[in-house]
């Protein structure tokens, strides 16, 4: 075996060239323990405090970051290198703390740049702990390790043989290619990741967490893992990033793998960056990393480069941002605050300079937790990112100083209360509800070689943290904005009476008639048509893309729409059970799929070849839900069928019966008849949902827009329904609204201005709305209802 010594040189009369230590290279990382002297105790990471004794201690960590040689001003020009270890043998979720920076003084550090590698495993002996100075900036542990005392020494592990908790045997795994996978069967396998979203809650007790993955044979395969525990989920970062998965069962659908976790499962991820530090990431305790994982890491790492999957640089920065993005955003968070059960404000930034103002979000002092952003704020240097739904678990539990990123996070102009018309609109951030496109957010550890630009481009302005102070002239810059806000006329209330003042909606009815008060109208007979003035107390849903229904007019029924995991689930069914079918009217064009085996066919009217696309009705058959959606952009009207018995039919009704745009239309699955009708589709000028529905005997649901508002008015409070007269108390199609993200956010703006987060009733607008009162039947009693009607929301 081969020794070698790292020892400190002196300088001046303060360091004496001391060493009699030995410093061993091992091969594993497993016998750094057993080599360490017996008076050299191990200490974990996790444990040290400026106050802790450092006398025959050692720690055991890798190294995630080295940085170069340079001279050491405060010690005399002295040669100096800094580095950041992680320690080892420690779950992920561990969390605080686990990675500390060591100072390297002397030979010392020149022989540690020359002989220690990124990834290397090191035992440092014989440190000294002092108070990290730039703890505040990258997170890492309060301390940090000097090494520069005469004993100072540190045993290597080259990464040639990394450990990081596997079985002490040196266990055998068969991989298997992703083109070679077989139904039913239960594998190890190697892959790119191409496509991911971050855990959410699936419809039972479990998280899941859903991606897409390649390898060398082009394949690209569906990956769905179902866990209670987030920690056990697959730690992804970007696209691109190397995953390895054990014992996970292959199944077909639609002629493709889709790969499920079964029981035993086990998921290691890896940064796939060429030359980033082959480090495992997992929570588990125990695990197999061997050479070859290495080489099968390095080999993926390669092929995906040479096939342009990894971007250099995935995310966007602030200064890039323009409105109406949808981006990635790699950041820190600097403070956070709950606005309400739906909506938490984060405010991060990543050292850039919007182009954009930037909106301000103000909130109690004492709601905010973390450090003040005044300073930035006023250099237009910080986001606030508004969190809504399903991922304000995530969001809750990140710490301040965390670094973070966010995908799919959506950027949009809007108008400060005190704002003038003629000025310029603020951007705004916020990430909804859902996981389309990937959507959702994950923190980053501090070792991450991501972050490295980000932390140097926030070293620029540490200078900022001694100018972050609130007085009270820079309280009088901050507008107070719920999350956004809409700004109506009229919003200060005059003098006097709190309901004396101007509402923000109008009646359009023609009733002559008194304003009741709430206590009135429930002691009131019906039938009745009123007249109330309230505020809204609260509203259901509070995730409000739930409140758009399908309601079908002839049997009554009302359903949410359907989600695209539904929807994609018939398209794949169908397109897996596809044959050709023959119809004399139409005619047919083929194009293959991505997927081996399975072709797409395109069938038009004979009478309309040569027409405008805009002017075809397109029957479309196996494809899948991406696939039409992508098609949808180019052809106007889009119906997806499939084959049964060499005849075309209508899919099952559970997806839509017809894509136009961003438009879906479904049909009712009790009142339709599912069949084609009229085969003749020529002179029509304009194809509509409904056109469409008769020629194929369906029944159209309509969209409609459904919420329960709780009134109160000071006498009473009532539930009353908006339903009939939704689309024009928001002015707002809830058809259009359907494939509108946009619209979508004006919903959530009024609801905002209606009820503004973390507002008192007395703080809320005064609503002025007909209201109708009326019976149904409710086991077999008559039950009073109220809904409003004739009102609609006041607009400048």
């Amino acid at each position: 075996m081969t020794h070698f010594f790292f020892c400190l040189e002196t300088y001046a009369v303060i360091f004496l060239i001391v060493t009699d230590m030995p410093v061993q290279k091992v091969n594993d990382s497993s016998d750094l323990d057993a080599k360490v002297p017996a008076h050299l105790q191990r200490t974990s990471i996790t444990g040290l405090t400026v106050t802790s004794d450092p006398s025959h201690r050692c720690v055991k960590a890798r190294v995630v970051h080295k940085g170069p040689v340079i001279s050491c001003a405060q010690k005399d020009g002295i040669e100096m290198l800094r580095a950041e270890i992680r320690e080892e043998d420690l779950p992920q979720s561990t969390a605080e703390h686990t990675s500390i920076n060591v100072i390297f003084f002397g030979t010392l550090a020149k022989d540690f740049s020359q002989s220690v590698r990124q990834g290397d495993v090191v035992l440092l002996a014989d440190f000294t702990i002092r108070k990290s100075p730039s703890f505040l900036r990258d997170k890492l542990h309060p301390c940090q390790l000097e090494m520069d005392g005469i004993d100072a020494c540190v045993y290597v592990c080259p990464s040639a043989a990394p450990s990081q908790g596997p079985s002490c045997s040196e266990a055998k795994y068969t991989y298997v290619p992703l083109n070679n996978l077989k139904h039913k069967t239960v594998v190890n396998v190697y892959g790119v990741v191409t496509f991911f979203k971050p855990p959410f809650p699936s419809k039972g007790s479990d998280y899941c967490s859903a991606l897409k993955i390649t390898d060398q044979s082009d394949v690209k395969v569906s990956c769905n893992i179902f866990s209670k525990k987030l920690e056990d989920h697959p730690v992804i970062f970007r696209v691109g990033d190397i995953i390895r998965l054990h014992r996970f069962k292959a199944e077909t659908f639609n002629d493709s793998m889709t790969l499920l976790n079964t029981y035993g499962w086990s998921a290691v991820t890896f940064d796939g960056i060429i030359d980033s530090p082959v480090a495992p990431r997992t929570s588990s305790k125990s695990f197999h990393f061997g050479e070859s994982d290495k080489n099968t890491v390095q080999e993926l790492r390669q092929w995906a480069a040479s096939q342009s999957l990894i971007s250099n640089d995935p995310t966007v920065s602030l200064s890039s941002v323009h409105p109406g993005m949808y981006f990635d955003l790699t950041c820190q968070l600097l403070a956070k605050a709950v606005m309400d059960s739906r909506c938490i404000l984060l405010k991060v930034w990543d050292g850039t300079k919007c182009e954009h103002p930037l909106l301000k979000v103000a909130v109690a002092s004492d709601a905010l937790e973390g450090e003040s952003t005044v300073a930035k704020d006023r250099m237009n240097l910080t986001a606030n990112v508004l969190v809504y739904d399903n991922h304000m678990e995530t969001a809750q539990d990140l710490k301040p100083g965390t670094f973070l990123r966010f995908y799919n996070l959506r950027s949009l102009l809007q108008r400060a209360p005190d704002q003038q018309p003629d000025q310029a609109e603020h951007l705004s951030f916020h990430l909804h509800g859902g996981t389309t496109y990937g959507r959702g957010l994950r923190s980053l550890p501090a070792e991450s070689p991501d972050l490295q630009s980000l932390k140097s481009v926030l070293e620029n302005h540490v200078d900022l943290d001694e100018y972050d102070e609130v007085n009270d002239g820079t309280l009088l810059e901050i507008w107070y904005t719920p999350p956004e806000a809409v700004v109506l006329p009229n919003d200060e209330e005059p003098d006097g009476e709190a309901d004396t003042g101007l509402s923000y909606t109008v009646r359009t009815c023609e009733h002559n008639t008194q304003q009741l008060t709430l206590a009135r109208v429930k002691r009131s007979t019906p039938p009745l048509s009123c007249h109330v003035r309230a505020r809204v107390k609260k509203y259901h849903p509070q995730q409000l893309y739930q409140c758009l229904k399908l309601f079908c007019s002839k049997c009554k029924t009302m359903k949410d729409v359907p989600d695209d995991g539904a929807v994609a689930k018939v398209f794949r069914e169908s397109a897996r059970e596809n044959q050709p079918c023959d119809e004399q009217w139409a005619a047919t064009s083929s194009a293959s799929s991505r997927e081996a085996g399975r072709t797409i066919s395109m069938h038009i009217s004979r009478d309309m070849v040569g027409q405008s696309t805009h002017m075809q009705l397109i029957f479309v058959e196996g494809t899948t839900l991406d696939e039409i959606c992508v098609l949808s952009r180019d052809y106007k009207n889009l119906v997806p069928v499939r084959s049964e018995n060499g005849r075309m039919a209508l899919m099952d009704l559970t997806a839509p019966f017809l894509f136009s745009g961003d438009k879906r239309y479904y049909g009712c699955k009790r009142c339709s008849l599912n069949t084609f009708e009229n085969h003749v589709f020529t002179g029509v000028e304009t194809y509509d949902g409904q056109a469409v529905a008769e020629a194929l005997g369906v029944q159209m649901m309509q969209y409609g827009l459904l919420i329960q508002f709780e009134l109160d008015d000071g006498t009473d409070t009532l539930e009353a329904l908006l339903w009939e007269n939704a689309e024009k108390f928001f002015h707002v199609s809830a058809v259009d609204a359907s494939g509108s993200q946009d619209l979508q956010d004006k919903i959530q703006t009024i609801m905002d201005t209606v009820q503004p987060p973390q507002s008192s009733l007395e703080e809320r607008p005064w609503l002025d709305l007909c209201l109708s009162v009326y019976n149904v039947k409710d086991d077999d009693r008559n039950k009073v209802c109220y809904q409003i009607t004739n009102s609609e929301i006041r607009e400048e």
